[in-house]
Order: structure tokens, then C-alpha cells, then sequence
């Protein structure tokens, strides 16, 4: 089932304490931008699938990537593209990020999800 934009971005609004709405929808663009990168196949499909339309269009079309960044880089490079971010702070905005895609994805296509990763991923989805 398709979470709505709405209801998805409350989720990780709440999850990461942010103030505003907008604030929560930077973090969720940008996270699942290079998350987009990390995912190929069908796997990245049916997570699209579950998403609100705008947030599966950027998981589809995602920021390129070399390689598979293992989680430190990851957060990194969340830091370096969200304007005034740390990484102390894109740490708290992937979080919010991934334990709402956790949740939305359910634990059969979450276990996939985290196939296609470099290890240590499930603590970032909150999931260890």
C-alpha cells in the first residue's frame, strides 16, 4: 500500500523532531536521492512503489554514485547536501528518513533493501 505524502512526511517530522514540514521534506529529498543510487531492479521499484508519487520519482531518478557508500559516507554525503547540515545532524535526518522507509517497505522488501547494501545499514533504517 501507498503511504500518502502527507501522512509520510508527519512520520518523518516526527521521527526527527523537525519544526516545520519543509524541513522534514529537505531531509526526505535527499536521503532517498542517494538511497536511489544504492537500490537497482525491483527491489528499487517496489520501494517506489510504496512511496508518496514525488518521493518515488526521486528514488528513481537518483543522484549518481560511483560505488555503494558504506553508512559513514552515506551520512556524509547527506551532510554535504543539505545546506547548514553536520554530520552529527544528517545522522538525526537519515534516521527519520530511513525508519519511515523501514516501516513503509515492511520487513520482507526491508530485508532486501538492506541485500543491496554495504553492511551496517540496518542501523541506520533502525532496524539492527
Amino acid at each position: 500500500m501507498t503511504l500518502r505524502r502527507a501522512a509520510f512526511l508527519d512520520h518523518v517530522k516526527e521521527r526527527g523532531e523537525y519544526d516545520t514540514v519543509e524541513e522534514a521534506e529537505r531531509a526526505a529529498r535527499v536521503v532517498l536521492a542517494l538511497l536511489g543510487a544504492h537500490l537497482v531492479g525491483e527491489v528499487r521499484a517496489q520501494l517506489a512503489a510504496r512511496l508518496p508519487e514525488e518521493f518515488a520519482l526521486i528514488l528513481l531518478n537518483p543522484l549518481q554514485s560511483a560505488e555503494p557508500l558504506p553508512p559513514e559516507r552515506f551520512l556524509r554525503a547527506t551532510a554535504a547536501w543539505i545546506e547548514g547540515a553536520t554530520e552529527h545532524t544528517a545522522t538525526w535526518d537519515v534516521s527519520a528518513v530511513l525508519s519511515t522507509v523501514a516501516d513503509t517497505a515492511g520487513d520482507d522488501l526491508l530485508g532486501q533493501i538492506l541485500l543491496q547494501l554495504p553492511t551496517g545499514y540496518d542501523l541506520l533504517f533502525g532496524r539492527p
